[in-house]
């Protein structure tokens, strides 16, 4: 009964933590108008928690084991917790960061050391399954990020996508204080790695500010050279004192064992073609298809429907069929998800459903046995470090989806936006009315070219031929901007099979 307990406990700590990276996308609107601010600052409350949760959590792990790990474990609950309530109360978008950042150095904490405690629990016969159902739960609470936030910010107001998690925080709370050893917990009296937990903070911090910002500040700006030549340089640093030291923040023998790092590549790149879908499309269903934030988040839901359903399927698979295969098959079955979406489903709300089916699938299929893969025949604090490293993989694969898809999409749109106003203009200046009409008519489609959502004008009391050109603009916009969204997923179909031939490579080592 109570290693059942210690598993919810656990559990629920990955869940929050994932559901915490995706959770606010679909509420960033309502929260933007609530503090009079534009979308791009707004974007900093998922920044800041995908930048703080990627550069701690390896030099927190560490500092945890030397104080006691299930001791950090409740500390990082505490945090998540009271930067729940800090975000949820925020009158405005700096306090609103400050709870952001609270909840993630407690994510940092809680993440690791929650999937090192859960395999903790079981003997080495179970500890796959325990992997499994860890791993499963990271895909499911990520993808259902987007669904939760839309529902709840609908009905109870976006506040409430903050508050929801104190009752969770206060369960873990009773649990962690129940069952777990915290008077007689063994500590590990070590030497701390400064300089590598240093490093590694320096070269995370900088890569994600840099891939995060590269857009706003332009791929060429000082800022951003600044902070990819940061990012190398402590990178290059971190490798020469871990090679050096005797206990180190990262144990290099990690990326020896070959299938950890060909795992540690595929994490990567499968949460960020999942992100790639979460992130993206609620900006389809909102901004150009025009539904509201239910309506979108609710598109979103068969990802996460999926990825609960085939993901136990592939942990189970595993007996049968050689890990590898399930693999390439998950990101076979991503690819066509992908090509569909490339190719005519957001046209239409049932094949976008069965094209977003077809990615949680994938994905599902993927995320089953990976962590199982990566963890291999690890123990001891090779299996600690593991855990951390994976965590981090995680943020930066959601990261990249960030910064490459949302750069890439900013751009088409530009691209689209200039073909929309050129076509436009052509269309009103062939209209026999008079050019006062014909300018106001053009600054009326330009202002609607450029602003958050495209809603279509009523043309019901206007005269047929004003009516037949207003509708036919707008027909014409609406495809050239869904483009831009479909030739994102056009332009990754390659590399999804790339992944798929990487898999064939990997070979699973039997835990000892």
């Amino acid at each position: 009964m109570k290693t059942k307990f210690l598993t919810l406990l656990f559990v629920l700590g990955l869940f929050i933590c994932m559901l915490d990276t995706t959770i606010m996308n679909v509420s960033l609107p309502a929260i933007s108008h609530a503090f009079h601010v534009g979308l791009d600052n707004m974007s900093w409350a998922l920044n800041v928690y995908l930048i703080l949760f990627a550069a701690l959590t390896i030099p927190l792990t560490r500092l945890a084991e030397v104080f006691g790990i299930q001791k950090g474990f409740l500390l990082g609950v505490i945090l998540f917790g009271i930067g729940s309530v800090v975000s949820a109360a925020a009158p405005a978008l700096n306090i609103l960061l400050v709870g952001r950042a609270i909840q993630s150095i407690g994510a940092a904490i809680v993440f690791p050391l929650a999937m090192t405690l859960a395999i903790g629990l079981v003997n080495d016969d179970h500890r796959t399954g325990m992997i499994g159902i860890l791993g499963i739960t990271q895909g499911i609470a990520a993808a259902l990020g987007p669904t939760i936030g839309g529902i709840v910010t609908q009905f109870f107001g976006w506040r409430w996508i903050f508050l929801i998690n104190v009752p969770l925080v206060i369960v873990m709370l009773i649990l962690g204080m129940t069952y777990l050893t915290l008077k007689n917990e063994v500590q590990h009296k070590q030497r701390l790695d400064f300089w590598g937990a240093l490093l590694s903070i320096i070269f995370l911090s900088s890569l994600s500010i840099g891939l995060i910002q590269g857009r706003v500040w332009g791929w060429h700006n000082w800022l951003t050279i600044t902070c990819f030549g940061l990012s190398s340089m402590s990178l290059i640093l971190f490798l020469i004192v871990e090679q050096r030291s005797v206990n180190p923040m990262v144990p290099l023998q990690l990326f020896k064992n070959r299938a950890f790092s060909i795992s540690a590549v595929i994490i990567v790149l499968s949460n960020l073609f999942l992100v790639a879908t979460t992130v993206i499309l609620p900006t389809y269903f909102t901004s150009i298809a025009g539904f509201d934030a239910l309506h979108a988040s609710l598109l979103v839901a068969p990802i996460s429907l999926a990825i609960f359903i085939f993901s136990p399927i592939s942990g189970f698979a595993r007996a049968i069929i050689q890990p590898k295969w399930l693999l390439t098959m998950g990101f076979l079955i991503m690819t066509c998800g992908y090509l569909w979406l490339a190719n005519g489903a957001l046209v239409n709300q049932t094949q976008t459903i069965l094209s977003e089916l077809m990615v949680g699938m994938g994905y599902g299929l993927i995320a089953g046995p990976i962590l199982v893969i990566a963890a291999g025949s690890l123990h001891g604090k090779l299996l600690t470090a593991s855990q951390s490293v994976t965590s981090v993989l995680r943020q930066v694969g959601a990261m990249l989806a960030v910064a490459i898809f949302i750069t890439s999409l900013y751009g088409n749109l530009a691209i689209s936006q200039k073909q929309s106003q050129s076509y436009a203009e052509s269309s009103v200046n062939k209209l026999a009315i008079p050019s006062e009409q014909k300018t106001a008519m053009i600054g009326k489609i330009t202002h609607k070219l450029h602003g958050d959502h495209l809603v279509q004008t009523d043309t019901t009391a206007l005269p047929r031929v004003l009516s037949d050109s207003i509708q036919d603009i707008e027909a014409h916009t609406v495809v050239s901007l869904r483009s831009s969204f479909e030739k994102l997923y056009a332009v990754s179909v390659p590399f999804l099979l790339m992944c798929a031939v990487l898999s064939l490579f990997l070979k699973e080592k039997q835990p000892r």
